[in-house]
């Protein structure tokens, strides 16, 4: 089995339009994969659906000791930009229930964000004005490689390309009391869905695996309180 990729996108020294590109190693330089194979899409997800030939094209740029960048030179970008949906689970952990003071879902609480709240790993937050009660959590994404419907839960890894860490950012205001609780009106203002800094393929993470999330962001709530992150045994 052919070890893990880490993809990004990113942008050169000279700026321009956004790579596609290949992290040697977390926080290394990067493989310019625009330059190496310069018929490959510059969008993510054009890239994504071209399936295993692009990885394996991917694979090739990385192995070729070519195209190299460094890191210092580059402006790393959301690894990806243009989902058609980013869909979210909300509540997904009892130490967050507990937090929350909420009651430990019977089923998945599911909502969304807008695409253009995608901002990158090292972009700046907005605060909206219209809002007092800015709060953060850090998530692991699963990033859909492979189209599907009606998927039994026996495949459904066989749809995931990979996982990349998200930051959902909330008004809490907003998503809590105001307009009627309307989850969307708090989780999707401008810049409410940093991602990145990678795509890390699934062959990094293995099913059965008891990973954390880990972040370098102070690990307390707006409010002050700690929080935890408890890991795939907590969700």
């Amino acid at each position: 089995m052919r070890g893990a990729l880490r993809l990004v996108r990113f942008r050169g020294a000279a700026g321009g339009g956004p790579r596609l590109g290949l992290e040697e190693a977390p926080g290394g330089d990067l493989v310019d994969l625009s330059a190496a194979e310069p018929d490959l899409p510059r969008s993510m997800r054009e890239f994504l659906e071209i399936g295993p030939r692009g990885l394996e094209l991917a694979h090739r740029a990385l192995q070729s000791g070519q195209h190299r960048v460094s890191r210092g030179a580059a402006r790393l970008l959301a690894p990806l930009g243009d989902p058609q949906k980013v869909i979210c689970v909300g509540l997904n952990y009892h130490d967050h229930c507990r937090e929350q003071a909420a009651k430990v879902p019977r089923e998945p609480l599911i909502f969304s964000k807008f695409p253009s709240a995608i901002a990158g790993p090292f972009d700046d937050i907005v605060h909206p004005q219209d809002t007092s009660e800015l709060d953060w959590e850090v998530e692991l994404a699963a990033v859909i490689g492979k189209r599907g419907r009606h998927i039994e839960e026996s495949a459904a890894l066989e749809h995931v390309l990979g996982y990349t860490v998200a930051n959902d950012v909330s008004a809490r205001d907003w998503q809590m009391r105001r307009n009627g609780r309307q989850w969307l009106l708090g989780k999707t203002f401008d810049t409410f869905c940093p991602l990145g800094p990678a795509i890390v393929t699934r062959e990094a993470v293995p099913a059965s695996t008891g990973s954390a999330c880990r972040t370098a962001a102070p690990s307390t709530s707006s409010s002050g309180c700690p929080r935890s992150w408890p890991g795939c045994p907590g969700l």
